[in-house]
């Protein structure tokens, strides 16, 4: 069976390069004849426990020099969000971001995994390019394609060039991720995963590499000045047809729960479990030969100076707020800097207001501003966040809590809510996960098994396989 789907690309480098003094901007790889005085974090290999030390990465509440991140905990047990802002990535003109929503028993464990080690992956990927590819003397492109000064040819070669690049970087890297989390010993993803929404801005190209749920939003300028949103993500419910024919080719089932009948999602052929509201994602191999992948979606769009700000955010942050809402509170903030904090804090509201009887799901937003520029460092203490790159709290849980005020009604949102009644008529877990203690060693919060399965937009209920099981 498999994951039914495959997609690869080849292709060569292309670089920026205007007479003056500039690294090469395609990988930050020069092939141009010359070599490299200036070393970058793709000239070697970062270890895990390496990456704390790193500047210019931050993972926990906080900013960097163009961004703002936030995540909030929230009424299911322990945060299952994790999120990154990686500036000078490759060089010093390239940034990749990224929001990873965990489900599953041990979701928050998957959701840092992957937070961790798929950027890791990239720049590998990088590197073993720079490897087959280095002394090939092939010709160098600019990284900015569209600002070429040759002809419509070379345009649009650099850009094909550029884009089929990122495009083969994050189909090996979310392959090799996936890989590495069946094979990886002391995490259990057989019923646990992750989404991933991962962006990589490179000058002014966006190269972005999604699966699952999560979603970017850009906030631009149309013709009158005036703010719109336009998003750069598609969400990949199982009922969305490519997906849900996937799916069935697989033999997995999709559809929806009587009492739930806006959520669809991925079922065992042989079971009514475990119910993923989610087409792709990292781990939960239990789904993996029945049609749930994890090959990314990849797209590149070119940045305009009428584009403001990228927001990445769990489907936390989207049940309850529409697109143009987010991009109005992002816009709206008092400070660049306290955006990604006002955000969750107003999906915080709005959870309380519609949806009194739920329990409010985990929030992650990171907010990128593309002229770079941040508030003054004043500005910024005044919102009590710290400027460096915070090392503590590497859970991602905010301290801060949400209050109950009102805001404005919401224009659309994922449908993917269960009341918490309907949730806590679910089932424990079953006993080979109950021991399964080592794994979430140094986690000193609450959280039960069971909050942990029944999240919306994860799992309904485990699998109970048995020697009787019948071959699909």
């Amino acid at each position: 069976m498999g994951c039914c789907v495959s997609t690869s690309s080849r292709s060569t480098c292309s670089t920026r390069s205007h007479g003056e003094a500039v690294s090469p901007t395609c990988f930050e790889i020069g092939f141009c004849g010359q070599k490299r005085t200036k070393r970058t974090f793709s000239d070697h290999v970062i270890a895990l426990q390496h990456l704390p030390s790193v500047p210019n990465r931050i993972f926990a509440n906080g900013k960097s020099r163009s961004s703002c991140i936030f995540t909030q905990q929230g009424r299911k047990g322990i945060n299952q969000d994790a999120m990154i802002v990686w500036e000078d990535f490759m060089s010093e003109d390239v940034t990749f971001c990224g929001v990873f929503d965990g489900h599953g028993p041990h979701g928050h464990l998957v959701a840092r995994k992957v937070r961790d080690a798929l950027p890791l992956k990239l720049l590998s990927s990088v590197h073993s390019y720079q490897s087959r590819q280095n002394g090939s003397g092939r010709t160098c492109f600019k990284g900015n394609s569209k600002e070429s000064d040759g002809g419509n040819s070379e345009e649009g070669s650099a850009e094909d060039i550029l884009n089929s690049l990122w495009r083969e970087t994050f189909m090996q890297s979310y392959k090799a991720m996936d890989k590495e989390l069946r094979s990886h010993p002391n995490l259990d993803c057989f019923c646990s995963g992750s989404t991933a929404v991962t962006i990589v801005k490179q000058g002014s190209n966006l190269f972005m590499g999604y699966i699952g749920d999560s979603r970017a939003i850009m906030g631009s300028k149309d013709s009158n000045d005036s703010m719109v949103a336009i998003q750069l993500t598609v969400d990949l419910k199982p009922d969305l047809p490519r997906e849900a024919e996937r799916i069935k080719r697989c033999k997995g089932r999709v559809f929806a729960l009587q009492d739930e009948p806006e959520v669809p999602r991925v079922w065992l052929p042989f079971d009514d479990a475990p119910g993923l509201a989610m087409a792709r994602a990292f781990g939960d191999f239990c789904l993996k030969e029945y049609g749930v992948i994890s090959i990314p979606e990849f797209s590149h769009r070119f940045l305009t100076e009428r584009d403001q700000f990228i927001v990445l955010a769990s489907d936390g942050v989207w049940d309850v707020l529409s697109n143009e809402e987010v991009v109005e509170i992002v816009s709206s903030a008092p400070t660049r800097s306290s955006a990604a904090r006002i955000l969750v804090d107003s999906a915080a509201r709005e959870w309380k207001l519609k949806y009194p009887t739920s329990k409010m799901d985990d929030c992650a937003v990171v907010c990128l501003f593309l002229d770079g520029k941040m508030d003054l460092e004043s500005d910024y203490e005044e919102q009590g966040f710290s400027s460096v790159t915070l090392q503590s709290n590497h859970s991602g849980n905010a301290v801060e809590s949400d209050d109950g005020q009102k805001s404005e009604p919401s224009l659309q949102r994922n449908f993917t809510v269960r009341s918490s009644e309907e949730s806590d008529s679910y089932g424990r877990l079953p006993p080979e996960f109950e021991g399964n203690v080592d794994t979430v060693a140094g986690e000193d919060q609450n959280w039960s098994g069971l909050e942990g399965v029944t999240r919306v937009n994860s799992l309904i209920q485990l699998p109970r396989f048995s020697e009787e099981r019948p071959n699909p």
